[in-house]
């Protein structure tokens, strides 16, 4: 029988880890929870684990096995022509329910120090599925573990996908050395897999959790700006960026997200919910734009994260993005480089036209940072 952990029952999480990374080491098969449903997983350092992972599954030689990773930022070890388009997804959906299939033709891949069966298990056609699961235990084993995992859903080929640990124990049995039980998965559904090419065409092979218009939304380029209160210049900058990239793309301001194309602005103080200065919205008005609708929000995690590009006013609002989220430093710059762009608020409406003048003047410079071409060229779903 299976040694089944019940982790709410557990006294230490970090013992659980210890013990599951222990049997991956041994060479044993480790049932572990995630968000979509419950896997199996066997270290991708062992090639007798692996063999023995894939004839439980019941699977075909030529029907790869994704590998789990740490990170979105360890993908680059495995594929290291990543596209910019497969860095923003990687960078938005990991942790989380996506499997990203890529190219692993690149003679420095840490593939190639994998054991030859365990390259032939994950690799198929030049291609690595790969995979940061949002769950906890598996990330904490990970980090402790000296190679990826080789993770697939806990059933046996053709059968329904497990959701719970008692589903995994009836399904797999004594075929399994540890069940690591943590109650029913989130999401109940397996993973989205797409394959993201170096066309920059998205194939959605499994549509799982996500479907095509999440997964289209996702992709998009994303560039974002910040100030203080987000209630003049950075909506200045985002409306004005906006007109100069529609311009570039030859649609209405109306058509950018649906050609791929997200232009925010935020502001390290701002508050939810606030209307723009009315000075700026008249500014904006004068060149034939409307901030009508602008509503102030504050700069999160989640914006930093999934932005593209961000461009602050000051070098005072690139400092406190940076120390908020390091992550974002080689993302993050100053709009007008080494000068800052000065806040206008309590000011003339004049002051508020030079400064949209301003920011105009300066957006020119910062098209050779939005790569138009990372845009999806298409999104296709295999029937």
């Amino acid at each position: 029988m299976p040694n089944v952990i019940q982790l709410s029952r557990a006294d230490d999480h970090r013992d659980v880890v210890h013990r599951a990374v222990q049997a991956l080491a041994e060479g044993k098969l480790v049932a572990f929870p995630t968000e979509t449903v419950y896997g199996i997983a066997a270290s991708a350092l062992d090639q007798q684990a692996v063999e023995r992972l894939r004839v439980l599954k019941q699977r075909a030689t030529d029907n790869p096995i994704a590998l789990a990773i740490r990170s979105a930022e360890q993908a680059l070890d495995y594929a290291p022509r990543m596209t910019t388009l497969a860095k923003r997804l990687a960078r938005r959906c990991w942790p989380g329910p996506v499997t990203l299939v890529m190219d692993d033709d690149h003679p420095d891949s840490v593939l190639r120090q994998l054991p030859q069966e365990v390259q032939q298990a994950v690799c198929q056609n030049e291609t690595v599925g790969l995979r940061v699961p949002a769950h906890t235990l598996i990330l904490d084993v990970l980090k402790l573990m000296a190679g990826p995992l080789v993770l697939t859903s806990a059933n046996r080929a053709d059968e329904p996908e497990t959701v719970t640990g008692d589903e995994v124990a009836a399904a797999l049995g004594d075929d399994v050395d540890m069940i690591l039980d943590d109650g029913r998965c989130q999401f109940g559904q397996p993973s989205s897999v797409v394959r993201v090419g170096n066309d920059n065409r998205l194939t959605i092979l499994r549509a799982g959790v996500l479907g095509g218009p999440m997964l289209r939304r996702l992709s998009s380029l994303m560039v974002l700006f910040v100030c203080t209160g987000n209630t003049c210049r950075s909506p200045m900058a985002e409306i004005l960026m906006k007109q100069r990239i529609a311009e570039r793309l030859g649609c209405t301001l109306d058509e950018l997200e649906d050609r791929g194309v997200l232009v925010m602005s935020a502001g390290i103080a701002a508050m939810a919910g606030g209307r723009c200065a009315t000075e700026a919205a008249l500014v904006m008005r004068d060149r034939g734009l409307d901030l009508s609708t602008h509503e102030s929000q504050p700069l999160t995690e989640r914006l930093v994260r999934f932005a593209d590009l961000i461009l602050t006013m000051t070098r005072g609002h690139r400092e406190a993005v940076v120390a908020q989220w390091p992550s974002s430093a080689n993302r993050t710059f100053v709009l007008g480089q080494e000068r800052d762009v000065a806040d206008p608020i309590g000011g003339p409406r004049d002051l508020y036209a030079g400064c949209a003048a301003e920011i105009d003047g300066l957006l020119m410079n910062w098209f050779d940072r939005i790569d138009l071409n990372s845009i999806p060229t298409a999104v296709e779903e295999v029937q």
